[in-house]
């Protein structure tokens, strides 16, 4: 790692932008591996298919993600915190290459099912280390607008799986997909270990070559700050050792009856199922059944699926400058109406459809319909509650209601991703949007109810909010004392809490 005053042929923005291209990538991979879901149906349920799946089948492949997740997330934080984050991001992508060269081989549905996990465990892997990683590498300027990427990698992935699994087979599609990991890798090989993990490590002089590398000589203050809060860090070990034999469900004991702690948690539950119930991943892995069923056999599956994607990542880019303008009730309220709206349409329309009652029809009106769905999922439904979780935890559990977001993500993911298929089975698609729309609409309740302003606002006052009053000047002391012991490692790690931006 050359030049490392950061004085070179590059400078720290692009140096920055180009760790940040390795993310991208590999972010931009695992949102493909969902929009890879539609593929398979397109291809693998047609007569003389390779692999002959069923709808059940489907199914299982497309929400064995959910309890993958999980997994990853475990594996996750060990390996970052003992090995680093470079080579962290090694074991995030070794498992996504081979399960994608799994499933291009693949001539069974459990070999299928194996690919599937694997890249699972991948995408779990990945969701803290690339807030931890995009928190230590950017300048604060930079850090927001950078980690905006990650949706639209999100978004882009789904949309170039869509796309070219429309021209060319399942498995060239795949092969396309891995090469995404593949330059991640290329691009992670030529990229500096995180100062701040360097720095922990007692390696100082390497920590200070990486950090003007990335960031050049105009942030000293920081770097001089980080390398004294890893020393601070090893002077309090005792006491953050005590602190970690008092056990987590000692401290989820503790915390359950606090307000603070339990109001936020209710909030997110609910956020994660307007997500997940908002129709972005019924439409992203079986677009085929939502798409055919409104139109009808007649319609361009491929057309309006890779018209319906791009209309998505034009509203996730939008988002990035309205979400700085807007407060976040307001987002999250017009959205999630707009959303429930959108459902209610749809359901009525299929009924009415069905039973011969319309006395006008055009395929526009289902379309209108469906775009006005998509639009609210890519402006609130599927941003918004990872905003909210980034702010509406307390500091002092953040790690426990870390764990708890992707979590009850993956289980609210896997759940929708599993019944989607029963739902239209049982009670047909305008049912299903009937179901999703009560769903919506209560979680819609209980969030407004429950969410403060959070714009503009300190996480300190968003955690009075929820507690009904300010801390007593002898807690805001203990506090702070707490913050003293806590602040060298949440600073070092700074990742967001993590939940699932699909």
């Amino acid at each position: 790692m050359a030049e490392s005053n950061g004085k070179g042929r590059f400078s720290p923005f692009t140096r920055q932008l180009f760790v940040t291209v390795a993310i991208f990538f590999n972010t931009m991979g695992h949102g493909a591996g969902v929009g890879y879901v539609a593929v398979l149906s397109m291809q693998l349920q047609v007569p003389g298919a390779l692999i002959q799946i069923t709808p059940s089948v489907l199914s299982w492949i497309a929400s064995m993600v959910g309890p993958s997740l999980v997994i990853g997330n475990f594996l996750s934080g060990p390996i970052m915190s003992r090995f680093g984050r470079k080579k962290a991001m090694y074991c995030v992508i070794l498992p996504a290459m081979v399960g994608w060269f799994i499933t291009i081989l693949a001539t069974t549905r459990e070999e299928l099912f194996v690919g599937k996990i694997l890249q699972g465990i991948s995408f779990g892997m990945v969701l803290p280390l690339r807030s931890c990683m995009l928190g230590e590498y950017l300048t604060p300027a930079n850090r927001g607008p950078f980690m905006s990427t990650i949706s639209l990698g999100q978004a882009a992935g789904i949309t170039t799986a869509h796309i070219i699994g429309s021209f060319i087979s399942w498995q060239m599609t795949g092969l396309v997909i891995s090469f995404f990991f593949f330059i991640s890798l290329i691009i992670t090989i030529y990229s500096p270990e995180s100062p701040s993990y360097l720095a922990s490590k007692g390696r100082y002089d390497e920590a200070r070559e990486a950090f003007r590398w990335l960031r050049g000589d105009g942030e000293e203050q920081e770097l001089n700050n980080l390398i004294k809060l890893c020393l601070l860090a090893e002077k309090n070990k005792i006491e953050l050792e005590i602190l970690r034999r008092r056990g987590v469900m000692i401290r989820v004991a503790e915390a359950i009856k606090k307000p603070e702690f339990f109001k936020p948690i209710i909030l997110m539950t609910h956020a994660f199922f307007l997500g997940q119930f908002s129709g972005a991943m019924a439409l992203a892995n079986y677009p085929t059944k939502v798409i055919g069923g409104l139109i009808g056999p007649e319609a361009s599956v491929p057309f309006w699926m890779i018209f319906l994607d791009v209309q998505r990542l034009c509203s996730n880019m939008a988002t990035i400058f309205i979400i700085g303008k807007v407060k976040r009730r307001t987002m999250m309220l017009s959205t999630g109406l707009l959303c429930v709206l959108s459902h209610v349409g749809i359901a009525g329309y299929m009924y009415l459809k069905k039973n011969g009652l319309l006395f006008y029809d055009a395929a526009w009106i289902p379309m209108l319909l469906l775009n006005l769905q998509i639009m609210s999922v890519g402006m609130g439904m599927v941003p918004m509650p990872n905003v909210l979780a980034g702010e509406v935890y307390p500091l002092e559990y953040r790690s426990i209601c870390g764990s708890f977001s992707l979590v009850t993500s993956s289980f609210i993911l896997f759940t929708s991703l599993k019944t989607f298929p029963s739902f239209l089975e049982a009670v047909g698609l305008h049912g299903t949007y009937v179901i999703y729309t009560l769903i919506l609409a209560y979680s819609l309740s209980v969030v407004m109810y429950l969410l403060p302003e959070t714009k503009g606002r300190t996480l300190q006052e968003i955690e009075d909010i929820f507690r009904g009053q300010p801390l007593l000047p002898e807690e805001m002391e203990v506090r702070k004392s707490l913050q003293k012991i806590h602040e060298s490692r949440l600073s070092l790690r700074k990742s967001s809490i993590h939940s699932i931006d699909i």
